[in-house]
């Protein structure tokens, strides 16, 4: 307990949170944003996540000649040195007003609280640092809030047992998250390395590197090999079956190639009981949100949906935190769910007769861990409808699939008779039949329900062993390698601890995002398979560091060292560049492994061009700048005339395939708060036309008074179909900028119908309206009643026929 005030002077205590929703629940349980709580005076701040990062590694280096090495991807300036790097951070582009509110609200108080998240990687307490040290703050005291969650009693309790931290930078959290963060920068070389042999190959990709997405593609292409290389192997052998259609088998029996090969020398016979024997099984485990996020995928729900909606129900206290590592609950935790556990069967339609295993398991309940496992939070909602309302269908079956898997851990074992005999004249075959005796959990949650390749499956008999089996001929094949799947793929990463749950579900959202320029993985169903830049990768990743398994093992197990004081972030960093030489030298290996088997040519890069801009600001300069611009590569007669500041045409192509003409020079242009040299076209005075339409004199003049036009007859240039939406005139920028709405009004038209105010009204506030004359895409017409409601985690117009 810290002192509240010293020599008449009351003491502020300021404490920063890691998200505004997690301030909010802090002033509900301290009783404001302000004020005094237990005799301590305090005020709330609240960042955004990660207010800081670090800035592009070409400005980390103060020689101008060492930023040119560490800003090109060719390979000769590769590998980087840690050491010439100063690790400076930058505030992220729009967090800047967060970081100064951050500022005024605690700049003058007298003891600051870490308050951020409490998790394994060190992170919450990274963001706090960071956002401490850049903005100067200097109290007398810092401090740590540990916190399993953000109810009332548990904030309650952290604020009044917060434990003092003598050294910002010396504080355990900062250092192994701050590791892991210069480790993670430090692997865009290998990213580099990749893309440069992807483009030596003739293909312009990048091929996006690291410690959990090299693992996916790595397991997701061996076992995509394994599962097309396999070639069934039929064989044929003596078996016996009862009428109840229980197996016997004989071990030693022999196999043959062919039916016809097999004797007929068995005859049917009785079947003995040998014995039995009472079976039990206990619950399956909590779930983590990648299990979570894998069984949502088989119904539709994709991983990043999962987590935006589990964050935001966490938020709300509707479930508990989602970055956990525990596998299980704290005693504290289980007594906290307990009174409300009929709730939360009511809710999700489980009889609570099932739930009468009242008592902590020890499987499941153990008096170790932070947050605890994933489970249903102590806000419990009024029903699954009211669920849906808030949050969506995939919040609907969040809530449901966890407060399942939690209440079977309150059921009864599942119990079960296994039956063994033999058949009386070959006494070698042998039957085991197990017979469900009372269901328990698996009457409130079974996670392999219908997968009838669980364990025990085969064997699963209602009735039991029979009373006379006959002999046939069994027709057997050795079994496939399962397809990959997001389910499949959780398993193996947990299985080599390759990642939390979270951690895992949100690379695996991020590299099969199917809006990304260059995804690695690409999901079919509930099927997973290599997009071309995840083939490529694969192609390259044998025998590399990157593409090692094992790689994030050693990086948690450097952050625990350093967190203990046994090692230093500098001295585990010094073995990258050894990597990446390795690397470079394998994957140049693969990449004629990989063009030898895809059948391309390998092809000299020549990404940049070089020589003195007589245009440049301030005079004629050297300068690089990219010789490859949507789609064209700059010939050496072009580059001549672009150095000497003169215009040049070409042939160009957008992303969606559809080649332009463009016209343009060399200049000085940003990206993201970088400057650089390139190629830029000419863009117009004025607008006059945008997604196949042309602007009227009237809209050209309202465009450029700074206007908002809403404009329902624009054509998309990818799929041909009108659409509409509201437009502005960027100015500064010189291009037409559009607002396509959000979830919070209803489209401004659908197929080729602008909608009314009235309707628009009537389609927000929930109603179903009647209109004529749609226009499909193929150009018919038709009447339909339609709703604007949510599917699939987003809003948009739904019709109704009939």
């Amino acid at each position: 307990m810290h002192e509240s005030s010293t020599r008449g002077k009351r003491m502020t205590v300021g404490i920063l949170t890691e998200k505004p929703s997690a301030a909010r629940h802090f002033a509900q349980a301290l009783g404001g944003t302000s004020g005094t709580y237990k005799g301590e005076q305090f005020v709330i701040a609240h960042a955004r996540g990660h207010l800081y990062e670090f800035a592009d590694p070409h400005r980390m280096v103060s020689d101008p000649d060492l930023a040119v090495k560490y800003e090109r991807w060719d390979l000769g300036n590769l590998p980087w040195d840690p050491d010439e790097l100063d690790w400076k951070l930058e505030v992220i582009k729009d967090a800047r007003s967060v970081a100064h509110e951050v500022k005024r609200a605690l700049g003058g108080c007298d003891e600051i609280v870490v308050a951020t998240d409490v998790d394994p990687t060190g992170e919450g307490g990274m963001i706090a640092v960071n956002a401490f040290l850049e903005l100067g703050l200097s109290p007398r005291t810092w401090s740590r809030m540990y916190f399993t969650d953000e109810a009332p009693a548990s904030l309650q309790k952290a604020f009044s047992a917060r434990k003092t931290i003598p050294s910002l930078v010396d504080f355990d959290e900062y250092r192994k998250a701050r590791y892991r963060s210069q480790f993670d920068l430090l692997s865009m070389q290998f990213t580099r390395v990749a893309t440069n042999m992807a483009r030596s190959s003739g293909q312009d990709l990048v091929l996006r590197q690291g410690r959990l997405k090299s693992a996916m593609v790595k397991l997701v292409g061996d076992q995509l090999k394994a599962y097309n290389d396999y070639v069934k192997k039929p064989f044929f052998q003596d078996r016996f079956r009862d009428e109840n259609d229980v197996m016997y088998t004989n071990p030693d029996e022999p196999r043959f190639d062919r039916s016809d090969q097999v004797p007929a020398q068995y005859t049917a016979s009785p079947v003995v009981l040998d014995g039995t024997a009472e079976k039990r099984t206990a619950p399956p485990r909590l779930l983590d949100l990648a299990a979570q996020s894998s069984m949502l995928v088989g119904k539709g729900v994709k991983a990043k949906l999962t987590l935006t909606t589990y964050q935001k129900m966490y938020e709300d206290q509707v479930v508990s935190y989602p970055r956990t590592e525990d596998k299980t609950i704290t005693p504290e935790q289980f007594d906290e769910l307990s009174p409300l556990v009929d709730q939360i069967a009511g809710v999700v339609n489980v009889d609570s007769a099932l739930l009468t295993h009242r008592r902590p398991r020890p499987t499941h309940v153990k008096p170790k861990g932070a947050h605890g496992a994933n489970r249903p939070g102590p806000t419990v909602p009024g029903s699954l409808d009211e669920v849906e309302r808030r949050y969506g269908t995939a919040g609907r079956l969040i809530y449901e699939t966890l407060g399942k898997n939690y209440l079977a851990m309150l059921a009864e074992d599942y119990l079960y008779e296994q039956q063994k005999g033999h058949v009386q004249k070959y006494p070698d075959f042998v039957g085991i039949a197990n017979v469900p005796k009372s269901f328990g959990w698996k009457a409130v949650f079974d996670p392999d329900a219908g997968d009838g390749s669980a364990e025990g499956a085969e064997n699963e008999s209602s009735k039991g062993l029979g009373r006379s089996a006959d002999p046939f001929i069994f027709e057997g094949a050795n079994k496939r390698p399962e397809h990959p799947s997001m389910k499949w793929l959780m398993k193996q990463l947990e299985k080599r601890d390759v990642g939390t749950g979270a951690t895992r579900t949100s690379t695996y959202s991020e590299v099969t995002n199917d809006r990304a320029k260059y995804p690695l993985l690409a999901e079919k169903g509930t099927k997973v398979t290599l997009a071309r830049a995840g083939e490529l990768s694969w192609l390259l990743l044998p025998g590399t560091r990157i593409g090692d398994l094992g790689l994030t093992e050693k990086v948690y197990q450097d952050m625990r060292d350093i967190a203990d004081g046994k090692t230093t972030a500098q001295e585990c960093l010094k073995v990258v560049a050894g990597w990446v030489r390795e690397d470079i030298a394998t994957m140049q290996k693969n990449a004629a492994t990989m063009r030898a088997g895809l059948g391309l040519k390998e092809k000299q890069v020549s990404a940049r061009a070089e020589g003195v801009w007589q245009n440049a600001p301030g005079g004629p300069a050297n300068v690089a700048f990219k010789k490859i611009w949507s789609g064209h590569e700059f010939s050496d007669d072009e580059v001549a005339r672009l150095l000497m500041g003169r215009m040049i045409s070409f042939s160009a192509t957008t992303k969606a395939g559809r080649t332009y003409t463009a016209t343009g020079a060399l200049a000085l242009q940003t990206y993201k708060g970088r400057k650089f040299i390139g190629f830029q076209p000419e863009v117009p005075d004025k607008p006059t036309k945008w997604s196949g339409r042309t602007f009227t004199p009237d809209e050209v003049r309202a465009l450029l008074a700074g206007q908002v036009l809403e404009i329902d007859d624009f054509v998309s240039s990818r799929t041909g179909n009108a659409f509409g939406c509201k437009v502005r005139w960027d100015t500064s920028a010189k291009k037409i900028v559009p607002d396509f709405g959000s979830d919070d009004q209803p489209p401004l038209s659908w197929c080729k119908h602008t909608f009314t105010d009235a309707e628009k009204k009537r389609l927000a506030d929930g109603e179903r309206i009647f209109v004529k004359g749609f226009t499909s895409k193929r150009g018919k017409t038709f009447d339909a009643e339609v709703s604007w409601k949510e599917e699939k985690g987003k809003k948009k117009i739904v019709p109704a026929f009939g």
